[in-house]
């Protein structure tokens, strides 16, 4: 089961940007999860928005068969750590990743958890 990790390249970020020409905080994200050591059974995705514009950068991540998360106020410096979180969830066989196995990020930042589709 391949899982897809979808980040949103339209998120302004938590701070306000002075520059409106500037690339947006998640296309930096975006971009720093390019180079980051994400597993080769996780694919990659721009997204134009997921709707978390209130809760800064925002990912989802999601596998056929497995529960789906939407994660917010990330930053492109989180990438290691969104890279460790996202292994660990295509490593489990439900989505489920036990609580201290998960990055601090992940425990703290989820926005929401969407139960399997049947």
């Amino acid at each position: 089961m391949r899982a897809v990790l979808h980040v949103c390249t339209t998120c302004r970020g938590i701070a306000a940007q002075d520059d409106p020409a500037a690339p947006r905080s998640g296309a930096l994200l975006h971009a720093a999860l390019v180079d980051a050591d994400l597993p080769p059974d996780v694919e990659l995705r721009a997204v134009e928005c997921l709707s978390a514009c209130s809760q800064g950068c925002s990912i989802a991540l999601n596998a056929p068969g497995k529960w789906s998360y939407v994660y917010g106020r990330l930053t492109p410096e989180d990438a290691a750590d969104i890279a460790a979180g996202v292994s660990a969830y295509a490593a489990t066989e439900d989505g489920v990743v036990p609580w201290r196995q998960r990055p601090v990020i992940f425990r703290k930042q989820s926005l929401a958890r969407i139960p399997p589709q049947e």
